[in-house]
C-alpha cells in the first residue's frame, strides 16, 4: 500500500526518511552530504513523484521505493 507522504506528520516523515537513509547506506558519490541534506534530497524526490512510501502489511514494514516500480493505478 502506498502512503501519501503529505498524510504523515513532519516528525514521522523525517524519522522514516532518516531510518531509510541509515538502513540503506545511500551513496552520493564523491560528495559528502549531511543527514539533513540527505533528508531534503529524499523529500524532493517524494514531492517530484520519483519515490514513494510503501507499507507492506505482510512484512509489517515501511520502505521508500522508486515510483516506477508501481503502475499508475497503484500510485
Amino acid at each position: 500500500m502506498i502512503i501519501p507522504f503529505n498524510d504523515l506528520p513532519v516528525a514521522t516523515l523525517n524519522n522514516l526518511i532518516e531510518s531509510f537513509i541509515l538502513r540503506e547506506g545511500t551513496d552520493y558519490g564523491e560528495n559528502e552530504f549531511s543527514l539533513d541534506e540527505k533528508i531534503a534530497h529524499i523529500k524532493r524526490q517524494l514531492k517530484q513523484g520519483i519515490v514513494v512510501i510503501v507499507y507492506s502489511q505482510l512484512h509489517e514494514s515501511v520502505n521508500i521505493m522508486p515510483a516506477n516500480t508501481f503502475s499508475k493505478d497503484e500510485i
